[in-house]
């Protein structure tokens, strides 16, 4: 695969700003193997948003609410610093086809929910839940889990109280702050799913 940049990054928060409104990237597919890292860093100016840059490619991406931390805590609203491998991809079936990529990949059904409770022994692990039970379902009503790459954030060990649902996942229109995921716009979700495999490093800085 070989991405054609189409606007030069740089250190300042307004150019951040307008790249993540025209959102100008142009790419062509090409069969290859699975990027071996990929790195998140904060942008100057503004510890809520950021830049991935992978395979020659810099996109930008929005962040947790309070920015990376290297301290990761449950509902802190941080991104966690660290290296994580992506594990899988979830996907909304009914609104899209299903993507290229390297990593395995799983349909959401309308059961499919993330434990985010600590004093759970299903903490920070998928789960499926009942119409009538409560939980942080993967299928919503807006575009934001329409594509989940599940990372192996606080999974080996887990670790209670040390963070939940950590995904990359689509941004909101305005690029608005996470919960402490990593988001993109969809075209660059579907760019970045063909050059990531269960062995790609994600490095946030």
């Amino acid at each position: 695969m070989q991405w054609t940049e189409s606007f030069a990054p740089g250190g300042a928060t307004g150019g951040l700003a307008n790249c993540m409104e025209s959102d100008v990237i142009s790419g062509t597919y090409i069969h290859g193997r699975p990027l071996a890292t990929i790195r998140i860093a904060r942008a100057a100016g503004d510890p809520r948003r950021g830049w991935l840059i992978a395979g020659g490619q810099t996109v930008p991406v929005a962040l947790g609410r309070s920015g990376i931390k290297a301290n990761k805590r449950e509902g802190d609203g941080g991104t966690p610093k660290g290296t994580f491998r992506p594990r899988r991809l979830w996907w909304r079936a009914d609104r899209h086809k299903r993507p290229r990529t390297f990593l395995p990949v799983r349909a959401i059904g309308s059961e499919d929910a993330w434990c985010e409770d600590p004093a759970s022994r299903h903490y920070n692990q998928p789960l499926r839940l009942n119409h009538d039970q409560a939980g942080d379902r993967l299928k919503r009503d807006d575009h934001l889990y329409d594509f989940i790459v599940e990372i192996d954030h606080n999974v080996s060990p887990r670790v209670a109280g040390r963070g939940s649902a950590v995904f990359l996942h689509l941004a909101r229109g305005n690029f608005g702050p996470t919960a402490g995921c990593v988001s993109m716009t969809r075209s660059a979700m579907l760019r970045l799913l063909e050059r990531l495999g269960p062995n790609t490093k994600i490095l946030i800085e």
